[in-house]
């Protein structure tokens, strides 16, 4: 039988298609402790259910770069089996940038899930990293992209548009800076983030341009990190507000409150799978379900909130439970 991915997604936008964590480290300890974290919760709940990025930009100490990288491709090399590991590198512009490529993914690109360019501002930047990825033997690899400026903003629906970007993350801070002081600092709060109008409509912008092509939009990091309620509705503010499936962590303790904010309730998985079941027992024929209407148009939303859920860990039905074993495609 045909996979309700494959009858429901199609060429439709796959936003859902990725952890819905990202978790940011660049100090070697902490870089050994976040993946062995990503394992131990791999065996708790039965998937990968955030990315462990390791940084490159912030992690490597100015004159360090090519011993830094040489540190992350071991840890990359090292890492288990079915671990996904990625790598922020240094911006394109930046001395190192073509030294991390060639270092990082010419030795360690198959057992990277991806690699994340900051400061991205076109999508000639785009290209110079794609370009640099194929003449380190990755071409395989997607590109994460940061958009941390207002050019990049106003460009972000042709850098989504690219077919070798997989998602697009805001880099709120940068954002805030490369205004001169115009936007006060208080809008990269907490609260001050979802209400600065200059922030809103970047955050906007950037979720749209991503849902346009089918790509993931990923929300900045939440520096309160002791603040795990606080972290959650923010968390859960930007994917129901604002239209984001993922979410930057930068402490360990940021990591369940994320997955517990952008997971989809029991509810919800539970509507969800008995709508889907009843689909594909009428071939995906209309159905009417709880005095409703149901077709493909809902029958796609309701998988997504499937995906969601096993993405996050959640407990699925068992009559959905085979739809989800083996590798995800």
């Amino acid at each position: 039988m045909p996979h309700p991915r494959d009858i429901l997604l199609g060429a439709q936008a796959r936003t859902g298609s990725l952890p819905v964590c990202d978790h940011y480290s660049g100090v070697e300890a902490r870089m050994r402790k976040s993946l062995q974290l990503q394992a131990e919760m791999a065996r708790e709940f039965g998937a990968v259910v955030f990315d462990v990025t390791l940084d490159c930009e912030d992690g490597a100490p100015v004159g360090g770069e090519a011993e830094h990288a040489a540190l992350v491709t071991e840890l990359a090399l090292a890492a288990a089996p079915d671990a996904r590991v990625a790598v922020r590198v240094h911006a394109v512009d930046h001395p190192s940038f073509q030294s991390d490529v060639a270092a990082i993914a010419g030795k360690a690109g198959h057992r990277l899930a991806h690699i994340m360019v900051p400061k991205v501002e076109s999508p000639r930047d785009v290209e110079r990293a794609a370009a640099a990825l194929d003449a380190a033997g990755a071409a395989q690899l997607p590109l994460q992209v940061l958009i941390e400026s207002p050019a990049a903003v106003h460009r972000a629906f042709d850098i989504a548009a690219h077919p070798r970007v997989q998602s697009l993350s805001f880099g709120l801070m940068d954002f805030v800076s490369a205004h001169g002081g115009a936007i006060l600092a208080d809008a990269m709060g907490i609260e001050g983030q979802f209400t600065h109008p200059l922030v809103v409509r970047a955050k906007l912008a950037i979720a749209s341009a991503c849902h346009a092509h089918g790509k993931v939009p990923s929300h900045s990091v939440i520096t309160e990190f002791k603040d795990a309620e606080a972290l959650k509705r923010a968390a859960r503010r930007a994917a129901r507000e604002f239209g984001f499936t993922r979410m930057w962590s930068i402490h360990p303790d940021q990591i369940r409150p994320v997955l517990e904010a952008l997971a989809p309730s029991d509810q919800d998985i539970e509507t969800a799978a008995r709508i889907i079941i009843a689909a594909e027992r009428a071939q995906w024929a209309p159905i009417s379900f709880g005095g409703k209407l149901e077709d493909r148009a809902s029958y796609r939303y309701h998988w997504q909130v499937l995906e969601r859920g096993h993405q996050t860990g959640r407990k699925l039905p068992d009559d959905v439970q085979g739809w989800f074993a083996g590798p995800q495609r």
